[in-house]
């Protein structure tokens, strides 16, 4: 277990949130909540993982710096020692909707035609036909009951990370990046589980959710020290629809 509160000369390069999306309303919900863990750049965990309800901390938070200073907050973090650090922020929530299903609410525009499920463009944006091809079956924002946590992530992109720096990465211009995770696809990941293996006997990772937040961490941390690592969108992907960033070597 990698474990700590202080940061040192060799590892404070960076901060890695990971948050596990929880409905609006979580507070309600005692199987699925909002999570959060921070690890720095040695993937030392920080502070406390924390899971509960973000609704008011989003709320209070009147830019950018104040949002993170309540995040680290909440993981029993100051967020004075970490002044300055770079934020990569990993969201496990849809964070846009298809550019074919925008069209369709604000044009009313429509497709020529709906076959199957997975190739539906309302359904399901490009990087999530994408890991249908490879074989990953990802959830829709539009169908599968988690419209309320892709809200609350994209409320949040749009207050603390609104402008777009390219494809699937949102940034506050300054100090934070936020990126959109998929755990589940980790499962297929030798080396996102060699990765996990520093956390397995954690007490403090009990619940799923925070051992999601904790791979959403993980996977925040590559992205940002070994991108290489990571499947990336290809050129033609619509900047606005985002990129779930999922290990290259859990793709089929």
């Amino acid at each position: 277990m990698k474990q700590g509160n202080e940061p040192s000369a060799a590892d404070a390069s960076a901060l890695f949130i990971g948050w596990d999306v929880g409905g609006w309303n979580c507070d309600k919900n005692p199987a699925s909540r909002d999570a959060l863990v921070v690890l720095d750049a040695g993937r030392r965990m920080l502070g406390t993982p924390w899971r509960g309800n973000l609704r008011r901390p989003i709320n209070q938070a009147a830019d950018t710096a104040g949002f993170v200073a309540r995040l680290l907050a909440l993981c029993g973090l100051e967020a004075e020692d970490f002044a300055g650090l770079p934020v990569v922020l990993a969201i496990d929530t849809p964070l846009a909707f298809s550019s074919a299903f925008v069209q369709l609410l604000v044009e009313g525009r429509a497709v020529e035609g709906i076959e199957g499920s997975a190739s539906n463009p309302y359904l399901f944006r490009r990087t999530e036909r994408f890991l249908f091809e490879r074989g990953i079956t990802p959830l829709s924002a539009v169908k599968d009951m988690i419209g309320s946590q892709a809200t609350k992530g994209m409320h949040v992109l749009a207050r603390f990370a609104p402008t777009l720096e390219r494809c699937g990465v949102w940034t506050d211009g300054s100090r934070l990046r936020a990126i959109e995770a998929y755990p589940s696809a980790c499962r297929k990941s030798a080396s996102v589980t060699t990765l996990q293996r520093d956390y397995l006997d954690d007490p403090s990772l009990s619940h799923a959710d925070l051992r999601d937040a904790l791979t959403c961490a993980l996977l925040a941390w590559l992205f940002h020290c070994q991108p290489e690592a990571l499947a990336h969108p290809a050129q033609d992907v619509p900047e606005r629809e985002g990129w779930i960033f999922v290990p290259a070597d859990a793709l089929s």
